[in-house]
């Protein structure tokens, strides 16, 4: 198996299962921590409160411990994904710096170009046009960014 996966990988359409894999592992350290900061945060007192009631381990972690962990997990994967988003140099690295590329990707394992190499390209164009994509793109990612982080401020308050 370990050889078949490395023929898929060497593919130019397995470039971006490649990219994904690179970008998970750049972000599973942060939403490890944050998981793990969620679940210690839950209060021994609402565990307690259930063994008391005669729940099973099991049914105190998945009833009291996970339900009120999950705001701060889930903001935790938030944030990952907003770092995610301005991780252009694992996958220009990955990628090959695939700038050449016109059209969107028609399969999971098609190559495609990030939005940051994008921006990069159309901002060193002398054409004035690219110039103006180049500012609705970052304006895009910016936007993007904001409602990410909004959505984690708001599940952070939920907790």
């Amino acid at each position: 198996v370990p050889h078949r996966v490395g023929r898929v990988l060497r593919r130019p359409r397995g470039r971006v299962l490649a990219a994904a894999l690179t970008l998970s592992l750049v972000i599973l350290p942060i939403i490890v921590i944050a998981s793990q900061e969620a679940l210690r945060a839950v209060p021994s007192s609402m565990r307690e409160a259930s063994a008391g009631m005669g729940a099973t381990r099991w049914q105190t972690t998945q009833q009291v411990t996970l339900p009120a962990a999950l705001p701060g997990v889930l903001t935790g994967a938030i944030l990952a994904m907003g770092r995610a988003i301005g991780e252009a140099a694992p996958i220009f690295v990955v990628l090959g710096g695939n700038i050449a590329k016109r059209t969107g990707p028609e399969h999971l394992m098609d190559s495609c170009v990030t939005m940051p190499i994008l921006i990069f390209a159309w901002a060193d164009n002398p054409v004035e046009q690219y110039r103006q994509l180049a500012a609705a793109a970052i304006i895009v990612l910016v936007a993007l960014l904001l409602v990410m982080n909004s959505m984690a401020i708001y599940l952070r308050g939920r907790s």
